[in-house]
């Protein structure tokens, strides 16, 4: 797809979800660098309600991160279950990530990383064994003040059926790279939210339901499925 015609499906998502997002009022304030890394880590692969609120079932069933960090898996899995998929895992990677920050720093703070400049802040941060791209371009983004597109998998697939990205661009970095000389920096939350939002709920695997969805009008796939079926040959 020709470039103007990618641009237009972008400011189309970002009109119509910005509306929705007026409506529901203003983006969370950050959180320390740590407690954003944990989030993400919930987020990834889950609506921002859903995430919000396991994030918020951790900070009230546990009394701070050490407990946390000392709990048994399935402690913080039977938190968050009702609110995410995989919750184990979720849960095994938040302990792990708490017990490698805990052993090279003695605490839970990694502020102090902002200091190294956002670049080398990221790639302290992809160091760690529970960090992946979605996690650290999270942090980035929304903490450390750089232009960086969390993608996870629903959105992935969301971004091909708009065909926004190309069915043969597989390579994650390349992918976020087009997407921020798309999308201005200013608005790269406000997309996140958008694709996750249209992903999760009328874009499924599956069944999507296009009729359903904010960017229906706009989108390739939305509008092929519209189309009547072509009748056999007798």
């Amino acid at each position: 797809m020709a470039t103007a015609s990618k641009q237009r499906i972008v400011t189309h998502i970002l009109t119509s979800h910005g509306k929705i997002a007026k409506i529901a009022g203003e983006e969370p304030a950050a959180r320390p660098i740590l407690e954003e890394f944990i989030y993400a880590v919930l987020r990834e692969g889950a609506s921002r309600d859903a995430a919000d609120q396991a994030y918020e079932m951790l900070r009230k069933n546990f009394f701070d991160w050490n407990e946390v960090r000392v709990s048994a898996p399935q402690e913080l899995c039977d938190v968050i279950d009702p609110f995410v998929n995989d919750p184990l895992t979720r849960s095994q990677r938040i302990i792990e990530f708490l017990q490698e920050v805990f052993e090279t720093t003695f605490s839970f703070d990694l502020d102090s990383i902002e200091k190294k400049g956002m670049k080398q802040a990221a790639k302290t941060l992809s160091r760690y064994t529970a960090a992946n791209d979605y996690t650290v371009a999270w942090v980035t983004q929304s903490r450390l003040g750089g232009h960086a597109i969390p993608i996870d998998s629903p959105s992935l697939r969301t971004l091909r059926r708009l065909q926004i990205i190309d069915d043969e661009q597989i390579d994650l970095e390349t992918i976020r790279a087009s997407l921020e000389h798309q999308i201005p920096k200013a608005k790269g939350s406000l997309f996140v939210d958008a694709i996750s939002e249209i992903a999760l709920r009328t874009c499924g695997e599956k069944e999507p339901t296009c009729p359903e969805c904010t960017a229906r009008t706009a989108c390739p796939t939305g509008l092929e499925s519209k189309r009547p079926a072509l009748k056999k040959p007798r």
